[in-house]
């Protein structure tokens, strides 16, 4: 790049003493570390544009994309100057990305899912792509990359060849980053519904147009797989089962005797039915529709057992504002289901919070066991499997915790 286009582009200056994580490469500006803004006209820099990011006294520290609309006011990409955000970048890092995953996954074959960019995960802030028998589902979290979806749509297709296209939105994209977008067709086919994937000896049929992120939690595989080694002639709580991941996988690989799912939505829930057929385990698979938190007190008032309970809710903590309530969330969850729990039985139990942090979670199992006075082993213990890898200078990126554990 020349002299020109570095004069050019404007600078976000930050505070003095908040350049530190920036330098170690921490991706996400808040707004609250900048002191101001540089640029060559005194209008208000729209989302997407490319900026140099500098510490108070000047130093150049990264190249980043600006949404004035978000609490993350800069996410960085590049740290070399030399370097700006360009398509030979983007290429580069979504070439990189791609390649990691065809060590680990065919994705020629028919029924192979997995994610093939995962965010900061691939230093790529803000950008999703998931991989389901040949078709690519995209979902962006930042309005300011977002901007940018052309360029990235095409160069992930160059890399993966998807018979078609299909855009996803995450709940509440648009009050954190102002960004409104519709699920919808991109290119090519548009996914059926269901299509087929398979997960070992378990085939699942998964609605990617308006399934739960974005058709099937990718991000459970290793913790399903593990959960069976454990539930030969189990009865199974599947609590907030979704499409029927745990359960199923207990039962087909497991040698579990029979599951009941619980879940909120009908559309899932249906899914799950008819994912139990499609194993051939229907006749020891129920459904039960309701709010979780209700249904397990109603269990634990009609003292009903189970030898297994796994426990996946959804996000709790989506602010900071909202971390101590969501931790007082997770540990009464954990408290209804120790009260349909038998002694010695198996727990499952997950927080996909990145707010949460690994010690969060331990504490909250800890208090479980405290306030229940039931001791719990925690066995095993699980993050998100390899297709989601954790960057080292983003710890926020380790979201997925999973601790299977033995209650007496």
């Amino acid at each position: 790049m020349t002299d020109e286009v570095f004069f050019e582009a404007p600078v976000v200056v930050l505070k003095r003493r908040r350049a530190q994580p920036f330098f170690g490469r921490h991706p996400w500006v808040f707004a609250g570390a900048i002191d101001r803004v540089r640029t060559a006209s005194s209008g208000e820099l729209s989302a997407g544009t490319q900026v140099q990011l500098h510490a108070a006294e000047g130093e150049f520290i990264a190249w980043g994309l600006y949404n004035p609309d978000s609490n993350i006011r800069v996410r960085l990409y590049s740290w070399d100057r030399n370097r700006p955000i360009d398509e030979d970048l983007l290429g580069q890092r979504i070439q990189e990305a791609v390649a990691c995953r065809r060590q680990r996954y065919d994705l020629t074959g028919a029924g192979t899912a997995c994610r093939l960019v995962f965010s900061e995960g691939d230093g790529l802030s803000g950008l999703t792509a998931d991989w389901y028998a040949g078709y690519l589902l995209v979902q962006f979290t930042s309005r300011a990359l977002y901007r940018h979806r052309d360029l990235l749509i095409r160069l992930l297709t160059e890399q993966v060849r998807p018979r078609g296209v299909w855009m996803r939105t995450e709940k509440g994209i648009r009050e954190q980053e102002g960004l409104e977008v519709s699920d919808g067709p991109v290119a090519g086919e548009e996914p059926p519904r269901p299509l087929f994937i398979s997960e070992g000896d378990v085939q699942f049929g998964v609605d990617v147009q308006q399934g739960q992120k974005t058709g099937f939690y990718l991000d459970q595989r290793t913790a399903r797989q593990a959960l069976t080694r454990y539930t030969r002639g189990h009865r199974i709580l599947d609590a907030f089962c979704f499409s029927g991941g745990f359960g199923l996988s207990s039962l087909v690989c497991g040698q579990a005797d029979r599951c009941v799912g619980l879940d909120s939505s009908s559309a899932a829930l249906r899914l799950a039915v008819a994912n139990a057929e499609l194993n051939g385990v229907a006749d020891r698979y129920e459904c039960r529709r309701g709010d979780v938190k209700r249904l397990l007190a109603d269990m634990a008032e009609q003292g009903e057992q189970f030898d297994t309970v796994v426990l996946d809710p959804p996000r709790l903590a989506r602010t900071r504002a909202g971390l101590r309530r969501a931790l007082r969330a997770y540990e009464m969850l954990n408290r209804q289901a120790l009260a349909v729990l038998r002694p010695g039985g198996i727990l499952t139990t997950c927080s996909c919070s990145g707010l949460v942090s690994r010690e969060q979670f331990l504490e909250v199992i800890a208090e479980t066991a405290r306030h229940s006075g039931r001791h719990i082993r925690i066995l095993e213990t699980f993050g998100q499997p390899d297709d989601h890898p954790v960057s080292a200078v983003c710890p926020e990126t380790a979201y997925l915790k999973v601790c299977l554990c033995q209650v007496s």
